[in-house]
């Protein structure tokens, strides 16, 4: 009999769970990316920064991994977070207490109810309990606050993964930036230098007679004009080192240079299905985690309809002598059953359940918002690394020709058959034009980090194991941090239900972080 009861009590708490199970949605997506190169490469789960060939760019990557703040932040909010699920999934177990108490008081003998003859005054009181309380969750409240906990820390798992995304793609992205604005620097400084060279010999010549002051101001002016852009560039170096230090978590403070920006290499546009962006992007299944969570608090909320039963049960002893304490007569226990539930909430429940439907819903349109937005992204990046292209190719073959225009001016100069104008307007054409071709260079080799963004990719899940592995490793001394390091998700250390998603059905496209 009692094996059945206890049969019956595992079914009834296995069963009886109220609110929608959660079912993935489905989303209309693209066949195929618009602008999608014919030799995009399958490289979407490499560490596809490697392919610059820069080391000195991969140490920053690494550096960044280990020390950015704002990794350290997203890693202490997953610890957060499975705090959380173990607190909120606490009551599905019996929760036993302990409590003792020792008094010692003496009774007016002068009140209103005069004390009996014989009573001890003053008494002594020795008590020592052990409780146990229990809610049976026979609705499943508890299971869906449990539900939407764990898709909670899924989801946070995922927003560190974001920031990981986000942060690699930052620093590559700033140190491109940084050796792009070096070669404008190296650009303005070679022709500052011509310049110069040019304004000493026509002062020599104009000293001597040979050329008017006119054409003396014109190569001054030329040379003035040179000089005027470097300062910005300078500047502009200093704040982007600035910011590179703070994605590396150093103070600010200067950047180690590795090869030039005509020296990194292309790295492959990776290709990919669009239907994959929903397995890739950690922006994309952490709003899925967030769509589980809301859907699971529907049904905590309608268990607020039914009735909460709970256990209690309490063992110990009493005696007012202490050396009689654990004897068999100072022995108390007792235990109840209770039952509570609503009749008239003027509407409180319903509320409660109309709140969690309106957040699952309004966390259903983020979900698709965000993968239309992660199909326009990559659809942005793919165009946009395929114009800079073409625009790269027509910007060289400017400065080409604009090379060879101020080339022949000269010569023509030179041989007294056109005036300084001409060599003037040449030289105004030229510089800016290699400065635009810096600058493409960089957009071009950008648009790739932009892309690789936006596909996502097994690759974040390899950052994360060298973030573990750096945190891991600059922490050594120091228990504080390995203990922070350690917490990211999953963790060994974690026991198998935080690791265990409540809703996730298919494998290929849910799997944990750090699992994928």
């Amino acid at each position: 009999m009692r094996r059945l009861l206890l049969s019956l009590m595992a079914v009834l708490l296995t069963a009886c769970m109220v609110g929608p199970n959660y079912r993935r949605p489905s989303v209309s997506t693209p066949q195929s990316f618009r602008f999608e190169e014919e030799y995009a490469r399958n490289t979407a789960n490499t560490d596809w920064w490697k392919q610059f060939d820069d080391p000195v760019l991969d140490s920053l990557i690494a550096e960044a991994l280990a020390n950015n703040k704002t990794l350290g932040v997203a890693t202490a909010n997953i610890e957060q977070a499975a705090g959380v699920l173990m607190q909120t999934r606490a009551p599905l177990f019996p929760q036993v207490s302990y409590s003792g108490s020792a008094t010692r008081e003496r009774l007016s003998e002068r009140s209103a109810i005069p004390l009996q003859a014989g009573t001890p005054n003053p008494q002594s009181s020795f008590q020592l309990l052990a409780g146990a309380n229990w809610e049976i969750d026979l609705w499943g409240r508890i299971r869906r606050l449990t539900e939407s906990a764990r898709a909670q820390l899924f989801a946070t798992g995922e927003a560190r993964q974001g920031v990981i995304l986000s942060l690699v793609g930052s620093v590559a992205g700033s140190y491109i930036q940084l050796r792009t604005l070096d070669s404008q620097l190296e650009i303005a400084r070679q022709s500052l230098h011509i310049y110069g060279e040019t304004v000493k010999q026509f002062e020599l010549k104009f000293k001597h007679g040979q050329i008017s002051r006119m054409t003396l101001e014109q190569a001054k002016s030329q040379y003035e004009t040179a000089a005027a852009q470097i300062p910005p560039i300078k500047s502009q170096i200093v704040q982007t080192e600035n910011g590179l230090c703070i994605l590396l978590g150093r103070n600010p403070g200067p950047i180690r240079r590795g090869k030039t920006l005509s020296q990194l290499a292309f790295p492959a546009v990776p290709s990919g299905l669009p239907s994959q962006l929903l397995a890739r992007r950690p922006d994309i299944m952490q709003a899925e985690q967030n769509l589980v969570a809301a859907n699971a608090q529907i049904g905590a909320a309608q268990a607020l309809y039914f009735p909460t039963i709970s256990l209690t049960g309490a063992f110990g002893t009493a005696s007012s002598d202490l050396s009689k304490l654990f004897t068999g007569p100072a022995r108390m226990w007792s235990y109840a059953g209770s039952f509570t539930g609503p009749i008239f909430t003027a509407g409180a429940i319903a509320g409660q359940v109309m709140q969690a439907k309106g957040a699952r819903n309004a966390a259903l349109c983020s979900y698709e918002n965000t993968i239309q937005n992660a199909f326009k992204d990559v659809e942005n990046s793919l165009s946009t690394h395929a114009e800079l292209l073409a625009q790269l190719q027509a910007q060289k073959r400017l400065v080409d020709a604009l090379s060879e225009y101020e080339r022949l001016a000269v010569m023509l100069y030179n041989g007294g058959y056109t005036q300084y104008l001409t060599v003037l307007y040449a030289e105004a054409q030229l510089f800016p034009a290699q400065l635009g071709y810096a600058q493409l260079q960089g957009s071009a080799l950008s648009s790739l980090v932009a892309i690789y963004q936006a596909m996502g990719g097994g690759w974040v899940c390899r950052a994360n194991e060298l973030t573990r592995a750096a945190r891991a490793a600059h922490s050594s001394s120091s228990a504080e941090v390995r203990r922070v390091a350690a917490d990211s998700l999953p963790s060994p250390e974690l026991p198998n239900w935080l690791r265990r998603p409540a809703a996730r059905p298919e494998a290929d496209t849910t799997a944990l972080v750090g699992n994928r």
